[in-house]
């Protein structure tokens, strides 16, 4: 089976063998488990020091009772600010944290090999599902799938020409519905810098990054990724397959070798 190769002036340039790994059984249930696996390697850990809020001169008045005093462990001295305030306990000013995050928690957690490569390959058949595409709420039409287009793109420098590129091949509407997803976040997000929020927009797949990552980033929604670094974090954000996904020519020829290996 043949796909049509789309030139920089969206106009057929040729054709070019689709792989194997097309084929391969549609998991969309594995999909989203080894992406919630692989996304939790992005995760930093945190925790607390042992000793926060425990630095401190406070005990219980012993024996705690019969004195007509709460038992509330208290600093010792008097005369200064802390004197007999309570002290080294959770729920107290300035005092420890009942359950605090630790830093040797497991947040890390483990892939299968075999697993993850056979969710990416699911993954990368979803780019050819038109209902699945669809199905994301990308605004496609009269496209065939897969999208390839021709390696020329890889050198598109300008985020004008790349705008100009995806009209041509009749994506004009899935940039408009990008553009019209930016919303502004509220809260903790946009006191941390995240002000915006953005949809998903095609991913460009290349061999080389040769200008056209520096062009993508001016357009909202829009990414571009190594062939070879392609995971299913890309291909399926969210853990929702089917991102509308434009193939290099030489990208496509690269994953011949995936296709030998997929599986039925």
């Amino acid at each position: 089976m043949k796909a049509e190769v789309v030139g920089l002036n969206g106009k057929p340039s040729g054709e070019v063998e689709i792989p194997g790994v097309f084929a391969t059984a549609q998991r969309p249930d594995l999909v989203k488990r080894m992406f919630w696996l692989i996304g939790s390697h992005a995760l930093q850990p945190q925790g607390r020091d042992p000793l926060a809020g425990e630095r401190t001169t406070a005990e219980t008045h012993s024996p705690p009772t019969g004195t007509g005093r709460s038992r509330i462990p208290r600093v010792k001295g008097d005369r200064y600010s802390k004197g007999g305030l309570a002290a080294g306990v959770a729920s107290v000013v300035k005092g420890r944290l009942p359950h605090p995050p630790r830093s040797e928690k497991v947040i890390h957690l483990g892939a299968n090999r075999k697993e993850n490569r056979l969710a990416t390959e699911s993954a990368i058949a979803y780019t050819a599902n038109l209902d699945a595409v669809r199905a994301r709420g990308h605004k496609v039409q009269k496209l065939s799938l897969p999208l390839v287009v021709a390696d020329d793109v890889e050198t598109v420098e300008k985020t004008g020409e790349l705008v100009s590129f995806f009209e041509k091949v009749d994506l004009k509407a899935e940039l408009e519905r990008v553009d019209r997803s930016t919303k502004r976040n509220t809260g903790k997000r946009r006191l941390r810098g995240r002000a915006y929020r953005t949809g998903v927009g095609p991913l460009i797949v290349v061999t080389n990054d040769r200008g056209v990552g520096k062009a993508a980033a001016g357009i909202p929604g829009v990414r571009v990724t190594r062939v070879d670094s392609l995971s299913v974090l890309d291909l399926a954000p969210g853990g929702v397959p089917g991102r509308l996904t434009l193939w290099t020519e030489s990208a496509l020829g690269a994953l011949q070798s995936r296709g030998k290996g997929a599986a039925s």
